[in-house]
């Protein structure tokens, strides 16, 4: 990392190689936050990190019930890791539905922190325990830490005036600092954040504060084990942390510059791509421009107009939108615009599970508008790629004239991991001419190929001379005039099916990393990028020969594909979905597949994902 702390000193510690903590708590007990800083100082402090927040689908669910359970992991190790982690090996449990919602997934003899205060009668009715689990020998094969956060921290706060619900607010800091004392988190960084947020309200920042020093002297008072994680050996550079969303946003942001456009984003707020229009909207220094639409119908019109007039033009949903945003998206493919359409896909059908993850978009973006409209469609793969896929889009649709579907999901969009920030100089340029004035005596013809890539003239409104219809009614060929004559709109069909195909020709080969006779390869797309490595990673220590490959571009796909997937005797694509790519594989190569499907709205483990693969290589 850029800069690195040293931990506490004076305490002898036990040094571990990597820990897996989630917290967990009611929606309002501040865990998102809680992990959120943690993971900061973690990644300031040098260790390899990958978070998972898990957030309530509800709004504002009951406080105290399962529904409004929040919770929070982090993986931090001292060397490269792929994933947060199967399951914790820490639990903080700030009330009885967070230790129920949670308590399985806890690793035996794993290590338990419970606020005693919240376990009273009526929290423990509203779960469904009809005795107190810390009194009824329940959680004998764990390690159980009984602390009464709510009561020590209102005692740590009472000098700073805050009031009682304001007090009881800032436990979640008391158990940042306990965790802190035990995993040797400095706490200084937090510190300065907790005044800075708080510069305007100096009483919250003293509560929390107190509370935050008041859970690290526990901590140590108390004699709690006490661990030391070094931290990881990464390659030079300045790092930060970094969510999918955040990248994305900046990856767009870095597109506008390389391509001279200025940015439009129109979009309508919804779970879990709202944030890339947060984001967005605090960089109009950059030029971006930002419009929260009054619905997804209307964000696409927006972004069909802003390309039509000349800019980078984006618009952002999940997969309800997706469906709402179909038309336009057609339109924009008779029109032969540029433009990206970014689906953070999350579980459905309908509104589903609108806060958890999901692969499930796929098809619909690779078939999902009316006619025979194809487009190009890019993947991110982990939280730092969706920067890379976000420039990487926008170059395909600048340079082949095309709307392009970008796929990521809600487990890249919330998760974290340290990112190495890329010198600006080592950006591609992505700019493109626009259409100039046509010779004297010439008209414009707004359908005229390149040679190429098949794309045809972007021309600027209001540029003289290069006045042009447009609209959804088919075009004839060169000219663009309107055209009812069935051999043209055959013809227009392959050309837009050929620009496509012609996007084949520069995508990068689809790399694969393959053991010596290794009979078998993973092929995956998307968010199970860790997983699979992880897995992977398990197989070879076992001394079991394996390949694997991930697929960026889905459509079309690298053009090597085929003779790398025909290489081995079996393909296995693991996928949160119900076997989409596997369709998509057996239709273009007509190889066989076999899928590793779960559809539990959660990431793969590594693990699961091991033993599923142990009896495909051994069968």
């Amino acid at each position: 990392m850029s800069t690195q702390i040293a931990p506490p000193e004076g305490t002898d510690r036990k040094e571990l190689d990597r820990v897996v903590i989630r917290f967990a708590g009611d929606s309002g007990d501040g865990m998102q936050l809680t992990g959120d800083r943690f993971t900061s100082v973690s990644a300031v402090f040098g260790n390899d990190l990958a978070t998972m927040p898990d957030y309530p689908a509800e709004i504002r669910a009951p406080a105290g019930t399962l529904a409004g359970v929040s919770a929070f992991q982090i993986h931090f190790a001292d060397f490269d890791i792929l994933t947060p982690g199967d399951q914790p090996s820490v639990l903080v449990a700030m009330n009885p539905a967070a230790l129920k919602a949670n308590l399985k997934d806890l690793i035996p003899g794993g290590l338990l922190i419970v606020n005693t205060d919240a376990f009273d009668n009526n929290n423990l009715e509203k779960v469904g325990y009809t005795e107190n689990p810390l009194t009824d020998g329940s959680l004998a094969g764990f390690q159980v830490y009984e602390i009464p956060m709510t009561t020590m921290t209102v005692e740590s706060v009472k000098d700073t005036g805050v009031n009682k619900k304001e007090a009881e607010r800032s436990k979640n800091m008391f158990a940042l600092g306990v965790i802190s004392w035990m995993y040797s988190r400095p706490l200084e960084p937090t510190i300065a954040w907790l005044e800075k947020k708080f510069a305007k309200k100096p009483h919250l920042a003293q509560a929390n504060v107190a509370a935050l020093k008041a859970g690290h002297a526990f901590g140590e008072t108390a004699e709690l084990s006490a661990f030391e994680i070094k931290p990881a050996t990464l390659a030079p550079g300045t790092y930060r942390r970094i969510t999918g969303n955040q990248a994305l946003a900046y990856g767009l942001i870095a597109a506008s510059v390389q391509s001279k456009l200025p940015l439009f984003l129109a979009s309508y707020p919804i779970t879990p791509a709202s944030d890339i229009l947060h984001e967005l909207s605090r960089h109009k220094n950059f030029g971006v421009r930002t419009v929260q639409a009054e619905d997804e119908i209307a964000a696409a019109g927006m972004m069909v107009g802003a390309a039509f007039a000349g800019h980078l033009a984006i618009t952002t949903t999940s997969g309800p939108g997706l469906d709402l945003k179909s038309e336009s998206i057609g339109l924009a493919v008779s029109l032969e615009l540029p433009m990206v359409i970014v689906d953070v896909q999350r579980g459905g059908p309908s509104t589903g599970l609108p806060t958890k993850t999901e692969q499930s978009d796929l098809l619909h973006a690779m078939y999902g508008r009316h006619g025979e409209a194809p487009l190009p469609i890019v993947a991110a793969y982990s939280p730092t790629s969706c920067f890379w896929a976000g420039i990487e889009a926008c170059r395909i649709a600048l340079k082949y004239m095309t709307p392009v579907i970008l796929l990521t999901d809600g487990y890249l969009a919330n998760s974290a991991e340290p990112w190495r920030v890329p010198s600006v100089d080592k950006l591609p340029d992505i700019s493109i001419p626009f259409a100039s004035q046509p010779n004297a005596g010439e008209d414009f013809w707004p359908y005229l190929r390149d040679e190429t890539t098949l794309a045809r003239p972007w021309a600027i409104p209001g540029t003289p001379g290069l006045e042009h219809r447009v609209g959804g009614l088919e075009k004839a060929d060169g000219t663009g005039n309107i055209s009812y004559d069935p051999d043209n709109h055959h013809l227009m069909t392959q050309l837009r099916a050929a620009k496509i195909k012609a996007i084949e020709e520069e995508v990068e080969p689809l790399e694969f990393d393959a053991d010596e006779d290794a009979k078998v390869i993973i092929l995956g797309w998307g968010g199970t990028y860790g997983a699979i490595g992880a897995a992977v990673r398990r197989l070879r220590n076992r001394g079991k020969p394996i390949a694997r490959a991930h697929l960026k571009h889905l459509n079309p796909f690298p053009k090597n594909t085929g003779d790398v997937l025909r290489r081995f005797d079996k393909v296995v694509i693991p996928e949160i979905n119900t076997g989409q790519l596997s369709r998509l594989i057996r239709a273009e190569f007509l190889i066989d597949t076999i899928g590793i499907n779960k559809v539990r709205a959660l990431p793969f483990r590594a693990g699961d994902l091991e033993q599923e693969l142990l009896k495909i290589m051994e069968s």
